[in-house]
């Protein structure tokens, strides 16, 4: 099963192939984040009974151990669901589990997973642990042709692994100019939302720019810079009034080296 890929066109109509990530890897995954979890979990019932332990005779009359139980109770709920919802949306689809074992979340279209997605997905992910011990889920991941669970299938997404970049043998231009140059990615600050607006018309422009990067005169290149940088400028919060065409390239070329490892995979 693990053998078993899809293609997903994009809304771009772009076709992508993904290895969709079976029972045996998401467990894995699964299981590295519940160890994760059961620390903090036992760390919080640890700080509980010191609560419990420490409070005088008075505030158990007028307060009872009803109060700091509850509230226990109520932040490893959340705790314990916030977990999957808040790094597979802020991690482009990984739990520290899933990038341990080298799969991630994407939508159906292959973009992204969304906020509204990663919320659908984690709180099905209740129903799916029934009756016991993630049997309904484990169930839906055996059976599913595309070894989707509950949670999958009403937030419409999936889970593959991940795909390396190209990796070639031999230097290309484009790396050598960045080495030239000694830029990195550390040069261009983009945060997690900007990044994830950035979508196939981006990487496919700036793409193109890296390629025909020396192939082009110098005055041509230098006024095909310009105009990428006024289209994709505003798109990643950069000011490129009073900038010289040389840093207008630095800050197209750290750009690919960004989306690269979103885009350019090894189909």
């Amino acid at each position: 099963m693990n053998e078993d890929k899809v293609d997903i066109k994009t809304p771009e109509f772009v076709s992508i192939q993904f290895q969709i990530a079976g029972l045996g890897s998401r467990s894995a995954a699964f299981i590295i984040d519940q160890m994760l979890l059961m620390v903090i979990n036992i760390l919080s019932l640890i700080v509980l009974f010191f609560v419990l332990d420490g409070m005088s005779k008075l505030e158990f009359i007028f307060i009872g151990n009803s109060l700091p139980i509850a509230i226990t109770i109520i932040v490893l709920f959340i705790v314990n669901w916030g977990y999957f919802f808040v790094f597979e949306f802020f991690s482009g689809g990984r739990t520290l589990g899933k990038k341990l074992i080298g799969i991630r979340v994407i939508q159906e279209n292959g973009h992204s997973i969304t906020l509204l997605s990663s919320f659908i997905r984690n709180l099905i992910r209740i129903i799916d642990s029934l009756p016991t011990a993630y049997f309904l889920g484990i169930i839906m991941i055996f059976f599913h042709s595309k070894h989707k669970r509950l949670g999958d299938m009403v937030a419409g997404t999936i889970v593959v692994h991940e795909r390396k970049a190209k990796r070639k043998k031999k230097h290309s231009p484009f790396e050598y100019e960045i080495t030239n140059r000694g830029l990195s990615k550390d040069d261009l600050i983009i945060d997690e939302w900007t990044l994830k607006s950035l979508g196939i018309k981006e990487w496919k422009l700036v793409s193109t720019y890296v390629h025909r990067f020396h192939q082009l005169p110098l005055n041509e290149r230098n006024q095909l810079t310009i105009q990428i940088a006024e289209v994709l400028s505003p798109k990643i919060g950069l000011d490129s009034a009073g900038k010289t065409t040389s840093e207008l390239e630095n800050y197209l070329l750290v750009l690919y080296l960004i989306l690269r490892e979103e885009w350019e995979f090894e189909l």
